[in-house]
Order: structure tokens, then sequence, then C-alpha cells
């Protein structure tokens, strides 16, 4: 029985990683999270763990629900009590919060640093470290090379790196996917006063061996709650007149 088209590309895909690089370890799925329909995006069906991922953020408002979204990822790669570092200037997040998205702030350590130069060098010493579960570091300009260095030293330690780069310039860049996140207005429950569950939409803008896409979603609690765009359709005579 000849293999069919689905299956030849599936297994292609595979060995795309591996010529890559990329060993199926650096690939393991979230623990116990479940990303719904975005996990059709990513080679395999599942999140690349032990990678660099890279935000964008065009102000402050993209940088608290970026963090929000990495948050809600720390969590799930937290599952075993491992241990965090957050890299960056000027600490944009409020760590008593982060307790909302089931995190312990006891469990990052936070590195304050102001020059560039400084903040690159000890993200990639970060990333070496086995022990870590995860780096996050905020960079603004981030070079073909020096991504490049940050992606080598996760292949060998298998740690995940979460690149925030506010106001980016460059965009070559070896990471492995690209994010934008950005806020939505949020949803209320029904019948309930004040404000409701944040509400995020999600772009990746590229994923290597993947599929980009762009999802709108709810944080509702320790879940992601998929919202449905609405298309609006208009009938031909209103065109016409319009």
């Amino acid at each position: 029985m000849q293999p069919s088209k689905t299956d030849i590309i599936a297994r292609l895909q595979k060995e795309l990683l591996h010529l890559q690089g990329h060993k199926n370890s650096l690939y393991d799925a979230l623990p116990s999270f479940d990303l719904g329909p975005m996990k059709k995006a990513f080679p395999n069906a599942v999140f690349p763990a032990g990678a660099i991922h890279e935000f964008f953020c065009f102000g402050m408002e993209d940088m608290a629900v970026t963090n929000g979204f990495i948050a809600v990822l720390l969590a799930a790669l937290m599952h075993n009590n491992g241990a965090v570092i957050w890299i960056g200037k000027n600490r944009n997040v409020f760590p008593p919060s982060l307790v909302s998205f089931g995190i312990a702030a006891e469990k990052i350590i936070f590195i304050d640093l102001q020059k560039e130069k400084d903040i690159l060098w000890t993200t990639e010493e970060a990333l070496k470290c086995e022990g870590i579960t995860a780096v996050i570091a905020e960079i603004q300009e981030l070079g073909f090379t020096s991504s490049r260095r940050l992606q080598l030293a996760v292949e060998q330690s298998r740690v995940t790196g979460f690149i925030i780069r506010p106001h980016p310039r460059n965009l070559a860049t070896a990471c492995i996917a690209r994010w934008k996140i950005s806020s939505l207005e949020s949803v209320q429950e029904d019948g309930l006063p004040g404000v409701g569950f944040p509400s995020w939409n999600i772009e990746l803008l590229k994923i290597r061996n993947g599929k980009p896409g762009e999802w709108q979603v709810v944080w509702a609690v320790d879940h992601f709650r998929y919202i449905s765009k609405t298309i609006i359709h208009i009938p031909a005579q209103q065109k016409k007149t319009g």
C-alpha cells in the first residue's frame, strides 16, 4: 500500500527537524495543559519547548499582555516546581500577580541589568543552565548571530527561552517562533458585574516547519477558551449602493 500524501509530508517534517538539529526531546508537550486548536500550528502538533521564542511588543499594553501569555506557558512548563530566570531593565511584571496563573513568585529569579550587552550575555549563560526550566529576557535588538547562539544553547540544555522585544527593528533572527500578543475587550460572564476575564489576540507570525496562525482567546482561570471570529457578510446590492 502506497503511503498517502499526508503521511509523506508528516514524515518529511520529522526528518527536517532532525536534520536541523532539533532532537525529539526538544519538542516536549506542555504537561497538563491543552493548547487546543493552537497546537495544530506547531511541528507535529507539539509545542516547541527547549527552543527560543521571540515576542514583539509596541507599547506597555503589549508588554503587559505578553507577560500574561508567557506566564500561562511558564505555569505549564514549571509543573515539576522548576525554577525560572527573568532578565530585564525595568522588571515589567508584578511578581505577586503571577499567582493568578498558577506560578509561585519565589520560583522566579529576577535579574535587573541596564546595558543590552549585559542582558544578552546573562541570557546566554542562563540558557546553558540545565537546572533551569525557562529564561525570559527583555532584549530590544537581537541579531541573527546572537539569536543563533541562544538557540544553540537551548539545544544542549533543553531550557525554553522567551525573548521579549520592545519596538524591534531587526527581524532576521534564528528563533524558532515569533509571536505578537495584543489585548481584546474583556469578556464578561453572563449576569456578572465588573471586569471580565482577560482576552487576547494571539498571533504566531513565524514557526519553523509549522503553520503561522491567529487566535482570539479568553484566559478563564486555568484554561484557554477560544472566541469564534464574527465575519460580517455585506449583501451584493448594499456593496453597489454603498
